[in-house]
């Protein structure tokens, strides 16, 4: 199990599609549409309506951080005060990478076609684009592709330590223990420091989400509770529940659940601007 203290994954990751212009024979996709579609997008990448998403124009982001704060001290009226230490300064790097689709329709089957094959090779498309960057969000490696938030360095809570993601242990090997299942998911939660935990979200796999939603309190009532109106969440301890295929089913040593405020914790770039080339040939 996974525990996304945003300290532990404020390692940023990117997702970007190519740009181009005119002279090669290719053209922009107007911004409205091109917004559109990262909109549809989100619906079906989960990872991406929970973080946050930044648009650059240039083919790589520099996100300036801190290591240290600054340090401060007490001093009563009459003392002295010395000069404190300064925070240091450090920056992160995110090239943007290039999704791609080129799928082949010969022009008799544009032209008669009963239906708009362009028009349908596009959705086709979207979709596909949507599928590969949820998957890149939650396990891909960083090698032309987006790192997931699964690709970190996994360590024990106890000896969490800035860019590495900590963890959970259920104790018992694929699977919940037999008596209070549940509260290993308490401190699932209690491991994220409160600025984070108020505003966390438990991402998990339609199956494990299926045992989760099996476990009850003291009085015999379901902690995981279904969504309040239409187009909102399923929560589990007040806790709203993403589901994702793309996680881990519940397996020996595998991390099934991820807990965290992903909108602090992980970033989404996307360059501006989705080229749409035709061959005519």
């Amino acid at each position: 199990m996974r525990t996304g203290d945003a300290q532990g994954l404020k390692r940023l990751e990117e997702k970007a599609l190519s740009s181009g212009s005119g002279p090669d024979g290719g053209f922009l996709v107007p911004v409205p549409q091109e917004r559109e579609l990262l909109r549809r997008m989100a619906l079906v990448s989960p990872v991406r309506a929970l973080a946050t998403v930044r648009e650059i124009s240039g083919n790589q982001l520099k996100k300036a951080f801190s290591t240290t704060g600054p340090a401060s001290g007490w001093a009563n009226e009459t003392a002295a005060r010395p000069q404190t230490n300064s925070q240091i300064l450090a920056d992160l790097t995110f090239p943007a990478m290039e999704l791609y689709a080129m799928p082949s329709a010969t022009q008799s089957l544009l032209d008669d076609g009963a239906i708009n094959i362009e028009e349908w090779i596009a959705d086709e498309i979207e979709t596909v684009f949507a599928e590969r960057e949820g998957q890149a969000f939650i396990a891909g490696d960083g090698i032309d592709k987006p790192r997931g938030i699964l690709a970190y360095t996994n360590v024990a809570q106890a000896s969490w330590t800035w860019g590495n993601v900590g963890y959970l242990a259920t104790g018992v090997s694929a699977g919940f223990a037999a008596t209070a299942p549940s509260d290993i998911l308490i401190d699932l939660a209690y491991a994220v420091k409160a600025p984070y935990r108020q505003n966390g979200t438990f991402i998990m796999s339609r199956s494990t989400q299926a045992a989760v939603r099996k476990f009850k309190d003291s009085t015999g009532n379901y902690l995981w509770q279904p969504p309040i109106s239409l187009g909102q969440m399923a929560t589990f301890m007040n806790f709203p529940i993403v589901e994702s295929e793309d996680m881990p089913n519940i397996a020996a040593n595998s991390f099934s659940v991820a807990f965290g405020d992903f909108r602090r914790a992980y970033l989404v770039v996307d360059r501006m601007g989705i080229r749409v080339l035709r061959d005519p040939y």
